[in-house]
C-alpha cells in the first residue's frame, strides 16, 4: 500500500502500522528504510524473514533525536555525542554500547548497537508519531532483498516486495537526496573507527571526532552493510580501470561484429566517466557523473534501471581516486564482489 507523504494522514497510518508492530517501509535522505519497532523482536524477526538477512547481521535504529538514542546505550561515549552534534540529524550511524536487554534482535545480539537520526522531514515525522505512540526507535535496513541494489525510491521498494509482501506500507517521500546509505562510525571502544563509508567527508568526521578515524580491524562489531558481497544487481558486475574497460570493449565490439547473428537486445551495459563507448548492437551505455555527491545520488538507480533491461553483464569504470569517491568505490566494490 502506497502512503503519499503529501497526504497529512499519510504518516499517521504509518506510525499505527509500525505501533502495532507491522513493517512500514519510509523514506531517509540515503535510501528506503523497512523499518519494524526496535523494542519488540517479532517485528524485528519480519524484518530479517522478509529480506532473507542473517539474523546475526545487525540493523541500524533510527532515532529522533540523542535523547531517543541514549534509550538505547549503555553509555554514551563523548565522541559520539560530539559527532552527533556535528551531523545529526544526517548521514551518520554511530555505533555504541547497548543497554542490556534493549534491543537485542535488532543487535544482531551483539553488545553494541548502531544509531542514527535522519534528516528527511518524512523520517523525522514518522519517528516523532511513532514516539507519542510509544514506539522510542525504528529498526531499519535498506528495503531490499539482503544482498541486493538498495532502493532510492518508493516504487524500488514495491518492486522488491511485489510477490512477498504485497501489503507492506510504503511511505512515499520521492528520490531519496543522498542515494547511498550512511557512513558508519564505531564510538563502542574508546576511539573512532569507520566502519562503513558514506556521504560525509572523512577528514569532516575526523574534524568533528578529535582525533584522525581509523580503518576495521578484527575486533570491529559487524555492522549493517560490510559484508565483502553487498549491493548487488542481479547482472554479473565487473569494475575495471579505464584502460582496461576501453580494452575489454573493443574484444566485445569486434566479436559482435564478427558474429553471424547479431543481438536483438541488450546484453551488456557500461557505466563510465571518462571512457567514450562506441555504439554497438546489444551495448547501452549511462554516463557516470563527474561530481562524487552526483554520482552516490543516482548509482543504485542506475543499476537498477540497467537490471530491468535485462542485461547479463555490467561493466563499471573504476571511480577516481579520493577520499570524497570513497562511498560510491566501497559500493560499487561490493557489488563487484558477489
Amino acid at each position: 500500500m502506497l502512503l503519499h507523504g503529501a497526504d497529512p494522514q499519510a504518516v499517521e497510518r504509518a506510525a499505527d502500522g509500525l505501533a502495532a508492530g507491522e513493517l512500514v517501509a519510509f523514506p531517509t535522505e540515503t535510501v528506503y528504510g523497512l523499518g519494524a519497532r526496535a523494542d519488540d523482536d517479532a517485528a524485528v524477526a519480519a524484518i530479517f524473514a522478509a529480506k532473507g538477512r542473517p539474523k546475526d547481521h545487525p540493523l541500524i535504529v533510527h532515532v529522533c533525536d540523542v535523547a531517543e538514542a541514549r534509550r538505547f546505550a549503555a553509555s554514551w561515549p563523548p565522541l559520539a555525542e560530539r559527532l552527533a552534534a556535528a551531523f545529526w540529524p544526517g548521514p551518520l550511524t554511530l555505533i555504541v554500547p547497548r543497554a542490556p536487554g534493549v534491543a537485542a534482535a535488532a543487535a544482531g545480539g551483539q553488545d553494541s548497537i548502531g544509531l542514527r537520526c535522519p534528516s528527511h522531514p518524512l523520517a523525522r515525522a514518522l519517528l516523532a508519531a511513532a514516539a507519542q505512540r510509544g514506539v522510542h526507535g525504528v529498526a531499519a535496513p535498506s528495503a531490499n532483498r539482503f544482498g541486493r541494489i538498495s532502493p532510492t525510491t518508493a516504487t524500488h521498494v514495491q518492486s522488491e516486495f511485489a510477490d512477498t509482501l504485497p501489503a507492506l506500507s510504503v511511505l512515499d517521500g520521492g528520490p531519496c537526496a543522498v542515494g547511498i546509505e550512511s557512513a558508519i562510525v564505531d564510538c563502542s571502544r574508546g576511539m573512532p573507527v569507520l566502519l562503513r563509508p558514506g556521504s560525509l567527508d572523512r577528514g569532516a568526521l575526523a574534524a568533528a571526532a578529535g582525533e584522525a578515524l581509523r580503518d576495521p580491524d578484527a575486533e570491529a562489531p559487524r555492522a549493517s552493510g560490510t559484508l565483502e558481497a553487498h549491493y548487488a544487481p542481479r547482472a554479473a558486475l565487473r569494475l575495471m580501470p579505464a584502460t582496461a574497460l576501453r580494452d575489454a570493449l573493443t574484444v566485445w565490439t569486434d566479436a559482435q561484429a564478427a558474429a553471424r547473428v547479431p543481438l536483438a537486445s541488450p546484453k551488456l551495459a557500461v557505466y563510465s566517466r571518462t571512457v567514450r563507448v562506441p555504439r554497438a548492437t546489444g551495448l547501452v551505455a549511462r554516463a557516470m557523473p563527474d561530481a562524487p555527491r552526483a554520482a552516490a545520488y543516482e548509482l543504485f538507480a542506475v543499476l537498477r534501471e540497467l537490471d530491468a533491461l535485462g542485461v547479463a553483464l555490467i561493466w563499471v569504470e573504476h571511480p577516481p581516486p579520493g577520499v570524497e569517491w570513497d562511498g560510491v568505490r566501497d559500493r560499487l566494490q561490493r557489488a563487484a564482489a558477489a
